[in-house]
């Protein structure tokens, strides 16, 4: 049996997974009754392609047939017939960016998403679901950004957004107490093991510019040790060596930042104890502040007994231990980076899954230390939109279906499949690779490696890869546009995603 589906905005074919006779067009939208052809025998197949476009395009769908090559080998293995297949367009995206740039800064909100590392212009994105994009010209895209890090259970989850619908009808925005706050908070406290008071705010900047005046005050010290490439947010004192979007752009820290704003930061470099401990010795530190799984140099892990090491230092020399968790928490696991390896810092900061797609941020950590947080203490922060009761839903819910182990060992199955095979082509090539990935969080360098902090982050041929985030585009891949940033996976992705992931890694590789 040979069927073909169509889409009112794409249609393409693609051998089923264990059955070479299929052929299915790919997507999740399907048509009505009248749109779809089913023929027996792969000799039919090319008969029914023209009938099952003539009947489409009569009901009015557009039949734009795409994909990469890879497809279209495989259909001719299958079935000895050459598939039609449009190029990878992006009109009215260009035509949306280029309108943008005379209205936004660099035509975007956010500078990583401009692609300027990668080269081209960026797809604009129309609307999302599951583990799946599509952009204003009908393209269709795996994604593996899932809006940097929040989509963990799948772009606009039905419960999720059910839940969402539910809490409009009562008001999306109080600026008062509401019982939602409470009831994230405790969940909050209940699964990250350092938090036992919790401040809601509105992103992972706002709760990294709340954390850091907070350690001040707490400790009544000044200086603070931040590591190389490592990227809190884009407040004055943070744009010290920063990865992430600074590294994107070229920047060594920014334009319009006092030097009296960043003469208490200090830098070291990340997986490095002993530099760390001397920065302790000769100076007055009130926190030692770090992502303990690097995003924002890309995907770097820390060494077993750096955390660890972190804990002691700190501990001796009176500084506090801060974990940046607005990347792993609730991603690599339930209880964040700290449940993970085992180390409880003092303060934490979160923001991306907490929110469920919506913008929160929250810092958290000690009682005694949060009890300094206005109005219970001295130090003050605030925010019109924090708690907001559409956030704080989300959050709620998005918690409520990761709760278990059963979560996070699909993600970390899911990963790893996608992580190996993707370096496993990337040598078959002869194209030097490095990489890993801890639960759904992942990523790539394209050198030896190994890649244990910025320096060695810097070292990943950027050209190359460029060439192979914009290749792995046109083939419906969506990758993070810069080489600095971490990728993630979803409980949305199949193994069929991942597998065409890797197909089209293959026969990326093979051309560059």
């Amino acid at each position: 049996m040979a069927v073909l589906f169509l889409e009112p905005s794409a249609a393409f074919v693609t051998p089923v997974t264990g059955r070479p006779p299929a052929i299915l067009a790919h997507g999740s939208g399907i048509g009505p009754a009248s749109s779809r052809v089913s023929v027996d025998g792969a000799a039919s197949v090319a008969p029914a392609i023209a009938a099952a476009v003539a009947t489409a395009s009569a009901a009015g769908f557009v039949v734009a047939s795409r994909r990469r090559r890879c497809r279209q080998d495989a259909l001719r293995r299958h079935t000895g017939l050459q598939a039609v297949v449009e190029a990878h367009t992006t009109t009215i995206s260009d035509q949306i960016f280029a309108e943008a740039k005379d209205l936004m800064p660099g035509g975007v909100s956010s500078p990583v998403r401009a692609f300027k590392s990668v080269g081209g212009n960026p797809v604009v994105f129309d609307h999302v679901k599951g583990a799946y994009a599509w952009d204003v010209d009908g393209n269709k895209y795996i994604d593996y950004v899932g809006t940097w890090g929040p989509a963990i259970l799948g772009h606009a989850d039905d419960d999720v957004l059910k839940a969402i619908q539910e809490q409009m009808g009562k008001g999306t925005s109080f600026g008062a107490p509401s019982a939602l706050e409470n009831e994230l908070a405790k969940m909050v406290i209940d699964a990250v093991p350092s938090v036992e008071m919790v401040r809601f705010c509105n992103s992972g900047t706002e709760a990294c510019m709340g954390m850091i005046r907070l350690v001040r005050a707490y400790t009544k010290r000044e200086k603070v040790i931040k590591f190389e490439g490592c990227y809190h947010g884009h407040a004055d004192a943070f744009l010290v060596q920063a990865g992430s979007g600074v590294a994107t752009l070229g920047l060594p820290d920014s334009p319009g930042v006092p030097s009296g704003a960043t003469t208490g930061t200090l830098c070291a470099p990340y997986n490095d104890l002993q530099a760390v401990e001397k920065l302790l010795q000769e100076n007055e530190v009130a926190a030692v502040i770090l992502e303990p799984v690097v995003g924002n140099s890309g995907f770097i892990k820390p060494k077993k007994e750096f955390l660890q090491g972190l804990r002691e230092l700190t501990t001796k020399h009176g500084a506090l231990l801060v974990f940046d968790e607005v990347m792993t928490g609730f991603r690599i696991s339930y209880g964040g980076a700290q449940e993970y390896f085992g180390v409880t810092p003092d303060v934490t900061t979160m923001g991306k899954v907490i929110g469920g797609g919506l913008p929160v941020g929250a810092y958290g950590g000690r009682k005694d230390v949060m009890e300094m947080v206005a109005p219970a203490g001295p130090m003050y922060q605030a925010g019109t939109l924090s708690g907001n009761p559409l956030a704080m839903t989300a959050g709620i819910k998005t918690l409520e279906k990761l709760k278990g182990k059963e979560a996070y060992a699909q993600l970390d199955k899911m990963t790893e499949k996608l992580v190996n095979g993707i370096l496993n082509a990337a040598k078959e090539a002869g194209h030097a690779a490095c990489g890993g990935h801890i639960s759904g969080m992942f990523g790539f360098f394209f050198c030896e490696g190994p890649v244990n902090n910025f320096a060695d982050a810097t070292k990943s041929d950027t050209e190359k890869f460029a060439k192979w985030h914009r290749s792995m585009l046109e083939r419906g891949i969506y990758l993070a546009p810069s080489q600095y940033e971490a990728g993630f996976m979803s409980l949305a992705h199949t193994d069929e995603d991942v597998e065409r992931t890797i197909a089209a890694a293959k026969e990326v590789f093979a051309m560059l």
